[in-house]
Protein backbone atom coordinates (compact mmCIF):
# COMPACT_ATOMS: atom_id res chain seq x y z
CA UNK A 1 0.00 0.00 0.00
CA UNK A 2 1.62 2.93 -0.95
CA UNK A 3 2.70 5.83 2.02
CA UNK A 4 2.35 9.17 2.57
CA UNK A 5 4.74 11.57 4.67
CA UNK A 6 3.66 13.31 7.71
CA UNK A 7 4.81 15.61 10.39
CA UNK A 8 4.43 15.71 13.88
CA UNK A 9 5.03 19.07 15.76
CA UNK A 10 8.26 16.93 17.32
CA UNK A 11 10.70 15.66 14.66
CA UNK A 12 10.81 15.15 11.27
CA UNK A 13 8.94 13.56 8.48
CA UNK A 14 7.53 9.93 9.01
CA UNK A 15 5.98 7.33 7.02
CA UNK A 16 2.00 6.69 7.20
CA UNK A 17 0.11 4.87 5.88
CA UNK A 18 -3.07 5.46 3.26
CA UNK A 19 -4.96 3.54 6.22
CA UNK A 20 -4.51 6.24 8.63
CA UNK A 21 -5.98 8.76 6.22
CA UNK A 22 -9.05 6.07 5.39
CA UNK A 23 -9.85 5.36 8.90
CA UNK A 24 -10.55 9.07 9.53
CA UNK A 25 -12.48 9.62 6.34
CA UNK A 26 -14.43 6.45 8.04
CA UNK A 27 -15.13 8.21 11.13
CA UNK A 28 -16.59 11.15 9.37
CA UNK A 29 -18.94 8.75 7.16
CA UNK A 30 -20.08 6.91 10.44
CA UNK A 31 -21.09 10.35 12.03
CA UNK A 32 -23.26 11.69 8.79
CA UNK A 33 -24.50 8.39 8.98
CA UNK A 34 -25.98 9.30 12.40
CA UNK A 35 -27.41 12.16 10.71
CA UNK A 36 -29.02 10.31 8.11
CA UNK A 37 -30.64 7.40 9.82
CA UNK A 38 -33.35 9.76 11.24
CA UNK A 39 -34.63 11.38 8.17
CA UNK A 40 -34.96 8.11 6.95
CA UNK A 41 -36.67 6.24 10.02
CA UNK A 42 -38.49 9.30 10.27
CA UNK A 43 -41.87 6.90 9.00
CA UNK A 44 -40.89 3.65 12.06
CA UNK A 45 -40.30 6.51 14.70
CA UNK A 46 -43.72 8.03 13.90
CA UNK A 47 -45.23 4.53 13.82
CA UNK A 48 -43.86 3.41 16.98
CA UNK A 49 -43.77 6.25 19.36
CA UNK A 50 -46.24 8.57 17.41
CA UNK A 51 -43.89 11.25 16.67
CA UNK A 52 -45.38 14.65 14.73
CA UNK A 53 -43.07 15.79 12.00
CA UNK A 54 -41.80 18.79 14.52
CA UNK A 55 -40.51 16.37 16.85
CA UNK A 56 -38.54 14.30 14.01
CA UNK A 57 -37.06 18.03 13.13
CA UNK A 58 -35.84 18.19 16.25
CA UNK A 59 -33.75 15.24 16.58
CA UNK A 60 -32.58 16.00 12.81
CA UNK A 61 -31.72 20.01 13.64
CA UNK A 62 -30.12 18.91 17.69
CA UNK A 63 -26.94 18.19 15.53
CA UNK A 64 -26.76 21.24 13.54
CA UNK A 65 -27.53 23.36 16.74
CA UNK A 66 -24.88 22.30 18.41
CA UNK A 67 -22.64 23.03 15.33
CA UNK A 68 -23.83 26.03 14.88
CA UNK A 69 -22.50 26.96 18.72
CA UNK A 70 -19.81 24.96 19.46
CA UNK A 71 -17.44 24.99 16.74
CA UNK A 72 -14.26 27.34 17.77
CA UNK A 73 -15.07 26.19 21.39
CA UNK A 74 -14.22 22.20 19.64
CA UNK A 75 -11.33 23.43 17.91
CA UNK A 76 -9.98 24.96 21.10
CA UNK A 77 -10.35 21.88 23.23
CA UNK A 78 -8.75 19.76 20.30
CA UNK A 79 -5.49 21.86 20.32
CA UNK A 80 -5.18 21.33 23.40
CA UNK A 81 -5.77 17.67 24.12
CA UNK A 82 -4.83 16.30 20.22
CA UNK A 83 -6.81 15.21 17.42
CA UNK A 84 -6.45 11.76 17.60
CA UNK A 85 -7.92 11.66 21.37
CA UNK A 86 -11.13 13.97 20.45
CA UNK A 87 -11.30 12.20 17.37
CA UNK A 88 -11.59 8.76 19.50
CA UNK A 89 -13.28 10.24 22.22
CA UNK A 90 -16.44 11.65 19.82
CA UNK A 91 -16.54 8.39 17.99
CA UNK A 92 -16.98 6.82 21.47
CA UNK A 93 -19.28 9.12 22.58
CA UNK A 94 -21.52 8.70 19.22
CA UNK A 95 -21.16 4.98 19.35
CA UNK A 96 -22.62 5.24 23.15
CA UNK A 97 -25.56 7.60 22.53
CA UNK A 98 -26.64 5.25 19.54
CA UNK A 99 -26.61 2.27 22.02
CA UNK A 100 -28.69 4.33 24.47
CA UNK A 101 -30.94 5.79 21.93
CA UNK A 102 -31.73 2.07 20.69
CA UNK A 103 -32.49 1.55 24.25
CA UNK A 104 -34.65 4.73 24.92
CA UNK A 105 -38.31 4.32 26.61
CA UNK A 106 -39.58 7.49 25.05
CA UNK A 107 -38.85 10.64 22.98
CA UNK A 108 -37.30 12.13 26.33
CA UNK A 109 -34.73 9.62 26.69
CA UNK A 110 -34.11 9.95 22.36
CA UNK A 111 -33.84 13.28 22.19
CA UNK A 112 -31.25 13.21 25.38
CA UNK A 113 -29.11 10.33 23.63
CA UNK A 114 -29.03 12.90 20.41
CA UNK A 115 -27.83 15.63 22.25
CA UNK A 116 -24.71 13.01 23.10
CA UNK A 117 -24.45 11.70 19.41
CA UNK A 118 -24.60 15.47 18.51
CA UNK A 119 -21.50 16.41 20.79
CA UNK A 120 -19.88 13.06 19.36
CA UNK A 121 -20.31 14.40 15.71
CA UNK A 122 -19.20 17.96 16.81
CA UNK A 123 -15.86 16.54 17.95
CA UNK A 124 -15.31 14.09 14.59
CA UNK A 125 -16.19 16.78 12.31
CA UNK A 126 -14.09 19.45 13.92
CA UNK A 127 -10.81 17.23 14.98
CA UNK A 128 -10.66 14.91 11.48
CA UNK A 129 -9.52 17.76 9.75
CA UNK A 130 -7.42 18.99 12.31
CA UNK A 131 -5.69 15.05 12.46
CA UNK A 132 -5.55 14.91 8.59
CA UNK A 133 -3.79 18.42 8.51
CA UNK A 134 -0.98 17.06 10.65
CA UNK A 135 0.28 13.39 9.35
CA UNK A 136 -0.40 14.42 5.70
CA UNK A 137 2.00 16.83 4.18
CA UNK A 138 2.93 18.94 0.91
CA UNK A 139 0.76 18.03 -2.91
CA UNK A 140 -0.84 15.54 -0.85
CA UNK A 141 -3.43 17.06 1.76
CA UNK A 142 -5.44 18.40 -0.80
CA UNK A 143 -6.21 15.24 -1.88
CA UNK A 144 -6.75 13.83 1.65
CA UNK A 145 -9.04 16.67 2.49
CA UNK A 146 -10.85 16.26 -0.74
CA UNK A 147 -11.64 12.46 0.48
CA UNK A 148 -12.58 13.86 3.94
CA UNK A 149 -15.33 16.04 2.44
CA UNK A 150 -16.93 13.10 0.58
CA UNK A 151 -17.76 12.28 4.51
CA UNK A 152 -21.27 13.52 4.30
CA UNK A 153 -22.87 12.79 1.24
CA UNK A 154 -21.23 9.28 1.21
CA UNK A 155 -22.54 8.86 4.89
CA UNK A 156 -26.54 9.94 4.17
CA UNK A 157 -25.86 7.94 0.98
CA UNK A 158 -25.43 5.27 3.36
CA UNK A 159 -27.90 5.94 5.39
CA UNK A 160 -31.09 6.08 2.78
CA UNK A 161 -29.51 2.55 0.86
CA UNK A 162 -29.73 0.96 3.98
CA UNK A 163 -32.67 1.92 5.12
CA UNK A 164 -34.13 -0.98 2.61
CA UNK A 165 -32.60 -3.85 4.80
CA UNK A 166 -34.56 -2.56 8.20
CA UNK A 167 -38.18 -2.82 8.92
CA UNK A 168 -37.44 -1.82 13.02
CA UNK A 169 -35.66 1.46 13.77
CA UNK A 170 -34.08 -0.13 16.60
CA UNK A 171 -31.96 -2.47 14.45
CA UNK A 172 -30.99 0.49 12.65
CA UNK A 173 -29.53 2.84 15.57
CA UNK A 174 -27.84 -0.68 16.53
CA UNK A 175 -26.04 -0.93 13.66
CA UNK A 176 -25.24 2.41 13.18
CA UNK A 177 -23.73 2.22 16.81
CA UNK A 178 -21.94 -1.00 15.81
CA UNK A 179 -20.31 0.85 12.86
CA UNK A 180 -19.35 3.68 15.25
CA UNK A 181 -17.36 1.05 17.27
CA UNK A 182 -15.42 -0.25 14.18
CA UNK A 183 -14.15 2.97 13.37
CA UNK A 184 -13.25 4.20 16.61
CA UNK A 185 -11.43 0.66 16.49
CA UNK A 186 -9.44 1.69 12.95
CA UNK A 187 -8.66 4.91 14.18
CA UNK A 188 -7.29 3.63 17.12
CA UNK A 189 -5.13 1.70 15.12
CA UNK A 190 -3.99 2.76 12.17
CA UNK A 191 -3.68 6.42 13.47
CA UNK A 192 -0.19 8.04 14.68
CA UNK A 193 -0.59 9.96 17.92
CA UNK A 194 -0.82 13.57 17.51
CA UNK A 195 1.09 15.64 20.23
CA UNK A 196 -1.52 18.30 22.43
CA UNK A 197 -1.01 21.74 23.02
CA UNK A 198 -0.79 24.11 26.66
CA UNK A 199 -3.08 23.63 29.56
CA UNK A 200 -6.98 24.42 28.95
CA UNK A 201 -8.25 28.24 30.12
CA UNK A 202 -11.42 29.87 29.60
CA UNK A 203 -9.08 32.68 29.30
CA UNK A 204 -7.25 30.79 26.31
CA UNK A 205 -10.45 29.97 24.24
CA UNK A 206 -11.83 33.13 24.45
CA UNK A 207 -8.77 34.47 23.14
CA UNK A 208 -8.62 31.60 19.99
CA UNK A 209 -12.46 33.06 19.35
CA UNK A 210 -11.39 36.67 19.37
CA UNK A 211 -8.36 35.62 16.88
CA UNK A 212 -10.15 33.24 14.65
CA UNK A 213 -13.30 35.48 14.22
CA UNK A 214 -10.80 38.78 13.90
CA UNK A 215 -9.28 36.74 10.62
CA UNK A 216 -10.47 37.55 7.48
CA UNK A 217 -9.78 34.02 5.66
CA UNK A 218 -11.83 32.30 8.17
CA UNK A 219 -15.00 33.91 8.46
CA UNK A 220 -15.15 34.42 4.92
CA UNK A 221 -14.66 30.67 4.04
CA UNK A 222 -17.37 30.12 7.07
CA UNK A 223 -19.49 32.38 5.17
CA UNK A 224 -18.62 30.84 2.05
CA UNK A 225 -19.74 27.55 3.52
CA UNK A 226 -23.26 29.01 4.77
CA UNK A 227 -24.07 29.75 1.54
CA UNK A 228 -23.42 26.30 0.00
CA UNK A 229 -25.21 24.25 2.62
CA UNK A 230 -28.46 27.02 2.30
CA UNK A 231 -28.50 25.79 -1.54
CA UNK A 232 -27.24 21.80 -1.15
CA UNK A 233 -29.89 21.43 1.68
CA UNK A 234 -32.30 23.54 0.68
CA UNK A 235 -32.63 21.22 -2.36
CA UNK A 236 -31.65 17.97 -0.85
CA UNK A 237 -33.75 18.39 2.27
CA UNK A 238 -37.23 18.29 -0.32
CA UNK A 239 -35.71 16.46 -2.99
CA UNK A 240 -37.65 13.39 -1.80
CA UNK A 241 -40.94 15.35 -2.20
CA UNK A 242 -39.76 16.67 -5.48
CA UNK A 243 -39.55 13.65 -7.02
CA UNK A 244 -43.05 11.70 -5.99
CA UNK A 245 -44.70 15.38 -7.11
CA UNK A 246 -42.87 15.12 -10.41
CA UNK A 247 -41.75 11.91 -11.23
CA UNK A 248 -44.93 9.90 -9.02
CA UNK A 249 -42.22 7.62 -7.63
CA UNK A 250 -42.94 5.24 -3.96
CA UNK A 251 -41.25 6.94 -0.64
CA UNK A 252 -38.68 4.09 -1.22
CA UNK A 253 -37.58 4.96 -4.87
CA UNK A 254 -37.50 8.25 -4.29
CA UNK A 255 -35.62 7.43 -1.32
CA UNK A 256 -32.89 5.50 -3.51
CA UNK A 257 -33.19 7.97 -6.11
CA UNK A 258 -32.51 10.64 -3.59
CA UNK A 259 -28.90 8.65 -2.42
CA UNK A 260 -27.83 8.30 -6.06
CA UNK A 261 -28.22 11.99 -6.68
CA UNK A 262 -26.35 12.63 -3.06
CA UNK A 263 -24.08 10.26 -3.55
CA UNK A 264 -23.09 12.72 -6.89
CA UNK A 265 -21.65 15.20 -4.37
CA UNK A 266 -18.40 12.85 -3.84
CA UNK A 267 -17.58 13.47 -7.68
CA UNK A 268 -17.08 16.82 -6.76
CA UNK A 269 -15.42 16.47 -3.93
CA UNK A 270 -12.82 14.24 -5.39
CA UNK A 271 -12.57 16.22 -8.37
CA UNK A 272 -11.77 19.78 -6.63
CA UNK A 273 -8.53 17.72 -5.04
CA UNK A 274 -7.79 16.87 -8.24
CA UNK A 275 -8.01 20.01 -9.88
CA UNK A 276 -6.30 22.16 -6.76
CA UNK A 277 -3.24 19.52 -7.26
CA UNK A 278 -3.26 20.98 -11.18
CA UNK A 279 -3.06 24.68 -9.87
CA UNK A 280 -5.71 25.76 -9.91
CA UNK A 281 -7.18 28.79 -7.66
CA UNK A 282 -9.36 27.81 -4.76
CA UNK A 283 -11.29 30.99 -5.18
CA UNK A 284 -12.01 30.10 -8.97
CA UNK A 285 -13.31 26.59 -7.89
CA UNK A 286 -15.49 28.00 -5.13
CA UNK A 287 -16.82 31.03 -7.45
CA UNK A 288 -17.91 28.60 -10.39
CA UNK A 289 -19.28 25.90 -8.76
CA UNK A 290 -21.50 28.77 -6.79
CA UNK A 291 -22.55 30.34 -10.30
CA UNK A 292 -23.44 26.67 -11.64
CA UNK A 293 -24.90 25.66 -8.70
CA UNK A 294 -27.48 29.33 -8.95
CA UNK A 295 -28.04 28.41 -12.75
CA UNK A 296 -28.79 24.47 -12.13
CA UNK A 297 -31.45 25.54 -9.14
CA UNK A 298 -33.19 28.05 -11.94
CA UNK A 299 -33.79 24.81 -13.82
CA UNK A 300 -34.46 22.56 -11.51
CA UNK A 301 -37.46 24.45 -9.68
CA UNK A 302 -38.81 26.16 -12.20
CA UNK A 303 -40.43 22.80 -13.34
CA UNK A 304 -40.07 23.99 -17.71
CA UNK A 305 -38.18 20.53 -17.88
CA UNK A 306 -39.64 17.32 -17.65
CA UNK A 307 -39.28 14.94 -15.03
CA UNK A 308 -35.84 12.65 -15.59
CA UNK A 309 -34.10 15.70 -17.14
CA UNK A 310 -34.88 17.33 -13.78
CA UNK A 311 -33.91 14.95 -11.97
CA UNK A 312 -30.46 14.29 -13.60
CA UNK A 313 -30.02 18.04 -13.40
CA UNK A 314 -30.62 17.70 -9.78
CA UNK A 315 -27.22 15.07 -9.72
CA UNK A 316 -25.61 17.54 -11.58
CA UNK A 317 -26.32 20.40 -9.11
CA UNK A 318 -25.06 17.65 -6.65
CA UNK A 319 -21.65 16.92 -8.35
CA UNK A 320 -20.92 19.95 -9.53
CA UNK A 321 -21.71 21.42 -5.72
CA UNK A 322 -18.95 19.16 -3.99
CA UNK A 323 -15.99 21.45 -5.30
CA UNK A 324 -17.18 23.63 -2.67
CA UNK A 325 -17.18 21.57 0.71
CA UNK A 326 -13.71 20.00 -0.47
CA UNK A 327 -12.15 23.38 -1.25
CA UNK A 328 -12.95 25.18 1.86
CA UNK A 329 -12.00 22.50 4.56
CA UNK A 330 -8.84 22.07 2.66
CA UNK A 331 -8.46 25.79 3.06
CA UNK A 332 -9.29 26.82 6.58
CA UNK A 333 -5.79 25.38 8.32
CA UNK A 334 -4.24 27.54 5.47
CA UNK A 335 -5.65 31.07 6.89
CA UNK A 336 -5.47 30.61 10.38
CA UNK A 337 -4.35 33.57 12.42
CA UNK A 338 -1.93 31.45 13.59
CA UNK A 339 -1.38 27.64 13.43
CA UNK A 340 -2.39 26.64 16.49
CA UNK A 341 -5.71 27.96 15.46
CA UNK A 342 -6.45 25.86 12.51
CA UNK A 343 -8.38 23.31 14.59
CA UNK A 344 -10.56 26.94 15.36
CA UNK A 345 -10.68 27.91 11.93
CA UNK A 346 -11.99 24.59 10.72
CA UNK A 347 -14.35 24.58 13.43
CA UNK A 348 -15.43 28.28 12.57
CA UNK A 349 -16.35 27.07 9.01
CA UNK A 350 -18.17 24.06 10.23
CA UNK A 351 -20.37 26.77 12.36
CA UNK A 352 -21.08 28.02 9.07
CA UNK A 353 -21.84 24.67 7.39
CA UNK A 354 -24.27 24.24 10.47
CA UNK A 355 -26.02 27.90 10.12
CA UNK A 356 -26.63 27.02 6.45
CA UNK A 357 -28.08 23.86 7.24
CA UNK A 358 -30.19 25.10 9.48
CA UNK A 359 -31.28 28.60 7.53
CA UNK A 360 -31.60 26.72 4.29
CA UNK A 361 -34.86 23.89 4.87
CA UNK A 362 -36.26 26.66 6.72
CA UNK A 363 -36.38 29.91 4.04
CA UNK A 364 -36.73 27.62 1.49
CA UNK A 365 -40.02 25.43 3.43
CA UNK A 366 -41.53 28.51 4.07
CA UNK A 367 -41.16 29.97 0.21
CA UNK A 368 -42.35 26.28 -1.51
CA UNK A 369 -45.78 26.40 0.91
CA UNK A 370 -46.57 30.25 0.20
CA UNK A 371 -45.51 30.90 -3.55
CA UNK A 372 -44.47 27.43 -5.03
CA UNK A 373 -41.54 25.64 -6.07
CA UNK A 374 -40.76 28.14 -8.49
CA UNK A 375 -39.67 30.72 -5.61
CA UNK A 376 -37.16 28.52 -4.00
CA UNK A 377 -34.78 28.89 -7.36
CA UNK A 378 -34.54 32.41 -6.69
CA UNK A 379 -33.65 31.97 -3.32
CA UNK A 380 -30.73 29.41 -3.78
CA UNK A 381 -29.44 32.00 -6.79
CA UNK A 382 -29.28 34.72 -4.40
CA UNK A 383 -27.33 32.51 -2.27
CA UNK A 384 -25.19 31.44 -5.53
CA UNK A 385 -24.58 34.74 -7.13
CA UNK A 386 -23.64 36.00 -2.73
CA UNK A 387 -21.17 32.74 -3.14
CA UNK A 388 -19.38 34.37 -6.25
CA UNK A 389 -19.11 37.52 -4.43
CA UNK A 390 -17.41 35.80 -1.21
CA UNK A 391 -15.07 34.11 -3.34
CA UNK A 392 -13.62 37.25 -4.92
CA UNK A 393 -12.92 38.65 -1.74
CA UNK A 394 -11.18 35.99 -0.54
CA UNK A 395 -9.39 36.21 -3.50
CA UNK A 396 -8.63 39.69 -2.33
CA UNK A 397 -7.87 39.19 1.10
CA UNK A 398 -5.17 36.60 0.07
CA UNK A 399 -3.89 36.43 -3.89
CA UNK A 400 -1.12 34.34 -3.33
CA UNK A 401 -2.57 31.25 -2.30
CA UNK A 402 -6.21 31.87 -2.89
Amino acid sequence: MEKVEFATASGPAAQVRWGAVAAVVGAGVVAALQVGKVIIAAPLLRKDMGLDLASIGTLTAVFSLLGMVGGIAAGGVIARFGARRMLILGLAATAFGTAAGALAPGYGVLLATRVLEGLGFLMITVAGPALLQRIVTGGRRDFAFALWSCYMPAGMAIAMLASQAFSDWHAYWWCAGLAAGVALAGVALLSPPTPGGGRLSWRGLRQDTADTLGAAGPALLALSFMLYSVMFFALFTFLPVLLMEALGLTLAAAGLYSALASAANVVGNLGAGVLLARGWRRSTLIACASAAMAAVALLIFGSALPAMPTFLLCVLFSAVGGLIPATLLGTAPLVAPRPALGAASVGLVMQGSNLGQVIGPVAVGGAIDRFGWTSASFIVAAAGLAGVAIAWRLRRVDGARL
